[in-house]
């Protein structure tokens, strides 16, 4: 009866979580029945990860925003901006590809500092000064292109949302070098959540039965790796792949294991409790904006990249694709609670819902339809489990 019990309660504490990715599964199933496998197909996969790596990336900071208990309505406006100014930089004033990057970067964390003076110094609320932000931002991203697109930048620059690293090892007919870095994936993968539960058994809290855990990182593991097989099969690793793999590791890290990422938990899980503690509540504040203004950038360099132009319309929507994705994936609407792993399976599950839905033909009114009944879902989820814990 007591293991019984354990599971139950392991179960119970992890539903939210757990939830999604059976979830996430389901869509995938449902989608590749309806079109018939294209879906899982090598050149749709590599597409999807080009086409919407721009909101994984904005998912990442907008779920840090939100567990520290704030909202960013900006970024799709910061996201523009910063695309604008790379635009501005590398085709009107010729500048080098490399030179735009950084000036898409400056312009993302200067919106940070920005918003974040306003949030944590004045204490304005976050929902207000984005709101604001987003209408200054797509003004000024109006400005900075004069109303006009600017088009057609350098080969390197288009490859960091476009190119793919392939044969670096060789490989008949497959690229060796996708594989191994998926094989690496998957092995610091399994390393890290044998460390995680070894630690969670140190302080005596309930984990699942080993053959479960195995069985776990075994499927996880399958998957990882048959998707490397089939990016593998097509052009390769994709670039955006590396720059996303390495912002989810770093974020991970930072949200898990630093005296930040434990600050943003507090801050966002009881306010008073942190300031009572000692937490530096404005520094903190402020590094959240900080950190969503340089993702924003990033995003802003990505998409730009990926349409090889910078448009005034740029970013639209952005910031309900990113919300979206932080919520579906187990962020609380009152904070506190969250991760980075959640927030990327979200996306993932608006990215495939959007592509499933694209493949099928449905038009675009029903494609936001289906997206806002998902969202407002994933929301009655998290609702119902905190009445539910309430009422435990």
């Amino acid at each position: 009866m007591t293991g019984i019990a354990n599971v139950k309660e392991l179960f119970t504490r992890n539903l939210r979580q757990s939830g999604i990715f059976i979830a996430f599964v389901a869509i995938v199933l449902l989608f590749t029945i309806l079109t018939d496998g294209k879906l899982l197909g090598p050149e749709n996969l590599n597409n999807i990860v080009l086409q919407y790596s721009y909101i994984l990336v904005l998912a990442i900071g907008m779920v840090i925003v939100i567990i520290g208990g704030h909202i960013d309505l900006s970024v799709g406006s910061v996201a523009a901006l910063a695309g604008a100014v790379s635009a501005v930089v590398v085709i009107k004033d010729q500048h080098p590809w490399w030179l735009g990057v950084i000036a898409g970067l400056a312009v993302g964390l200067l919106v940070g500092a920005w918003q974040g003076f306003w949030v944590a110094f004045v204490g304005i609320p976050a929902f207000i000064v984005t709101l604001a932000g987003m209408l200054i931002f797509r003004g000024a991203t109006w400005q900075v292109l004069k109303n006009t697109s600017l088009s057609n930048f350098p080969e390197q620059y288009q490859s960091l949302a476009n190119g793919h690293i392939n044969g670096w090892l060789g490989g008949d007919g497959y690229d060796v070098f996708t594989l191994v870095v998926f094989a690496l994936g998957v092995a610091g993968y399994v390393f890290s959540q044998f460390r995680a539960r070894r630690k969670a058994i140190q302080y005596k809290q309930v984990v699942a039965a080993l053959p479960l855990f195995i069985i776990k990182l075994v499927a996880i593991g399958a998957v990882v790796m048959w998707l490397g097989w089939r990016l593998a099969n097509f052009k390769g690793l994709p670039i955006v792949l590396v720059i996303l793999g390495v912002l989810v590791l770093v974020y991970s890290v930072v949200t898990a294991r630093t005296v930040f990422g434990r600050h943003v938990y507090a801050i966002g899980g009881n306010l008073t409790a942190a300031t009572l503690s000692g937490v530096k509540v404005k520094w903190v504040n402020f590094g959240i904006m900080l950190n969503m203004g340089f993702l924003a950038g990033v995003a802003g360099i990505l998409f730009s990249a990926r349409l090889n132009s910078a448009t005034p319309q740029a970013g639209n929507f952005f910031e309900l694709d990113a919300i979206s994705a932080a919520f579906i994936g187990g962020a609380a609407v009152t904070g506190g609670v969250g991760k980075v792993s959640g927030a990327i399976v979200g996306g993932l599950i608006m990215a495939t819902m959007s592509n499933g839905m694209q493949l099928l033909g449905y038009p675009q009114q029903w494609q936001y339809i289906v997206k806002g009944l998902v969202l407002l879902l994933a929301v009655a989820f998290d609702v119902y489990n905190k009445r539910r814990a309430g009422s435990r």
